[in-house]
């Protein structure tokens, strides 16, 4: 295990609503007079110092955050290990000789550690809810484009988005207030979860007993309906004959679109600099410069029909409740199981949807979270939640 931090800042911050708070920032963020390094060697050395600090890391400064380093971050932000080929692994005190999940490590490390009060990461395919169910914190990922991504490395554009990890819902809705903004409409409030069960009886046992508690802690009405019996929902993007569930499906179409945005953004980087990867980031890069049209085309059906069903499913009042990953954190060096991790994470992912992250209970003494979704511009009304939590 290794310290999160690639590189320590003096800041003395300054006044505002966040003064006196520590951010750590991920080394994707753009700060002035220094290189972002997106968690790669070859990418440091082949672009050159910031001249401003991206547009998120200036709004929490502006409020009085005081910055305290540059966080390590997976490579190019393409993994939900929290492992890193070049730098290490940061530790995970909630889960000892066990990885704090990805990309956002290092900003998920530090907050656990006490190091910083406020991490600040990015979410694409669950970048920060996994780090915060694996570290027992709290963590949001806003609706795509609430958050400015002026200043910061891209990885697949229509799903990155900006947000902070936190040891406790007060620092998370303070520091998440700066970042959104004020709301262009109001919500109501959530009285009701959908908890379903086509997503819940895939989990692991140990899970399900572990986390549904908390949902049910949150004293309101839980609603068991199956989320993907919808007929505008199409099950195969591929083609595929049978046993597809449509959870599996969503995946598939969001790994696909992933990779595609992915390469599109460092592809032509990527074979004029012959970087080196980490063997899992190597061999995703890869197979994203062999996809064709038809790979997106289906998957963009695909997308087009969950972004109809969280309308359908997800109204005012109501918010999706399911785990933020399907088990505690994997051993160092452990492989984890990609798939079934992004099966949890895609739905926000793919609808442009705000999913928050909460500490729920352990799995062997282990964290594990809940993850509540809600309909793209809900962000506030997730936050609020947090703070009943």
């Amino acid at each position: 295990m290794t310290d999160p931090f690639i590189a320590l800042v003096e800041d003395l911050g300054g006044p505002g609503p966040l003064e006196g708070l520590r951010l750590a920032v991920k080394d994707l963020f753009d700060l002035a007079g220094t290189a972002t390094g997106a968690g790669n060697p070859r990418w440091l050395e082949t672009h050159a110092p910031a001249e401003a600090d991206a547009e998120a890391v200036a709004l929490l400064r502006g409020a009085g955050a005081r910055v305290v380093g540059k966080a390590i971050t997976d490579e190019l932000a393409w993994s939900l290990n929290g492992s890193n080929f070049h730098y290490g692994t940061p530790e995970n005190p909630a889960a000892p000789g066990r990885v704090p999940g990805g990309s956002s490590s290092g900003s998920a490390s530090a907050v656990a550690l006490g190091l910083a009060d406020i991490g600040l990461g990015t979410d694409t395919g669950g970048s920060i809810r996994v780090p915060a169910s694996y570290c027992g914190l709290y963590g949001l990922r806003p609706t795509h484009g609430r958050v400015s991504l002026e200043g910061v490395v891209p990885l697949a554009p229509t799903f990155d988005t900006a947000g902070v990890l936190a040891r406790d819902a007060h620092t998370l809705r303070l520091a998440m207030a700066v970042l959104l903004g004020e709301p262009e409409e109001a919500h109501a409030p959530v009285t009701r979860l959908l908890a379903p069960r086509d997503i819940w009886d895939e989990l692991p046992a140990a899970t399900r007993d572990a986390v549904m508690p908390a949902v049910e802690a949150l004293g309101l009405e839980v609603d068991t309906t199956p989320f993907f019996d919808d007929p505008h929902f199409g099950l195969e993007h591929d083609g595929a004959a049978g046993g597809v569930t449509p959870l599996e499906s969503a995946r598939r179409a969001y790994a696909a679109l992933q990779a595609w945005e992915a390469w599109q953004a460092h592809g032509a980087w990527i074979e004029a600099s012959r970087p080196e990867f980490e063997p899992g980031v190597k061999a995703r890069f890869a197979n994203a410069s062999k996809l064709v049209g038809a790979d997106v085309t289906g998957a963009q059906r695909v997308r087009s029909g969950v972004v109809a069903l969280v309308r359908d499913r997800l109204p005012e009042g109501t918010a999706l409740a399911i785990p933020a990953a399907p088990g505690p954190a994997p051993l160092v060096g452990e492989e984890p199981d990609r798939e079934a991790i992004v099966r949890l994470t895609c739905i926000a992912g793919l609808s442009g949807a705000p999913g928050l992250a909460l500490p729920a209970g352990t799995v062997e003494d282990l964290p594990v979270g809940l993850q509540l979704v809600a309909a793209p511009g809900s962000d506030e009304v997730l936050l609020a939640l947090a703070g009943s939590h």
